[in-house]
């Protein structure tokens, strides 16, 4: 049975517990980074960060919000990337957990090819062009455990199981933060394994909070399985 995450932003504190927990149990070195004028740092996911907490600013109807979203893969259902490379050596999606991951044969592919396909600008490459990104604590959920990063989370922000609960929980969570924030919604949650809730236009969070159709590599993916129906998994469009 394929599981989710479910990331409620809305009571994320941007402690950065998530972020850390990833990068100790990647054993992923740290890295060199100078004040840019805000708390969020690093700035950008990396080959050797996978999550990163985005932090924003805004005045939201005459109010000052702080706006944290703990970015990483989404583990798409249609993944782009997967269906780009055409090699499962170098990107594939383990049955058990629907996670999407990457091997390292993924530097015999286009690296820039498979960044461009993501419609969340996720994937980053080496000099070398080998790709990483996040592997949803592959090897930990085989074991019985919950991803890293939803283990440290001492809000209860992040939360862990089986894509049909989690969905369910995601839209009950859904309904009761409405009555704080009316426009509150759930990103993409139909189309990622990694399901956000935030309370403000997502455009606020983070430049790639939801597919990109600038990018085009979701609605792209899905809209051939949507034509080529049973052929799909087959053809692996």
């Amino acid at each position: 049975m394929s599981k989710s995450i479910f990331i409620d932003t809305t009571i994320c504190s941007a402690c950065r517990a998530c972020q850390v927990a990833c990068k100790q149990w990647h054993d992923l070195p740290a890295e060199k980074t100078t004040n840019m004028g805000n708390y969020q740092n690093p700035q950008d996911l990396s080959f050797d960060t996978y999550k990163v907490v985005r932090m924003n600013e805004e005045m939201v109807n005459n109010r000052l919000e702080w706006l944290f979203f703990p970015d990483q893969c989404r583990h798409c259902v249609d993944a782009p990337c997967l269906e780009t490379a055409f090699n499962e050596n170098a990107i594939y999606r383990d049955p058990a957990t629907g996670a999407i991951l990457y091997t390292k044969e993924s530097k015999k592919l286009d690296a820039d090819e498979i960044i461009a396909s993501c419609p969340y600008n996720i994937p980053r490459k080496t000099t070398t062009g080998t790709l990483a990104k996040c592997d949803m604590c592959n090897d930990r959920i085989h074991n019985g455990l919950a991803p890293a990063c939803v283990t440290a989370c001492p809000t209860g922000a992040m939360t862990f199981g089986n894509r049909e609960e989690i969905l369910a929980l995601a839209q009950k969570r859904l309904g009761k933060v409405k009555q704080k924030y009316p426009k509150a919604m759930l990103l993409d949650p139909e189309e990622v394994t990694v399901i956000y809730l935030v309370g403000f236009d997502p455009g606020l969070y983070a430049d790639y909070a939801v597919a990109s159709t600038d990018r085009g590599g979701l609605s792209r993916s899905v809209a051939l399985r949507k034509m080529m129906g049973p052929f799909a998994r087959i053809m692996r469009v």
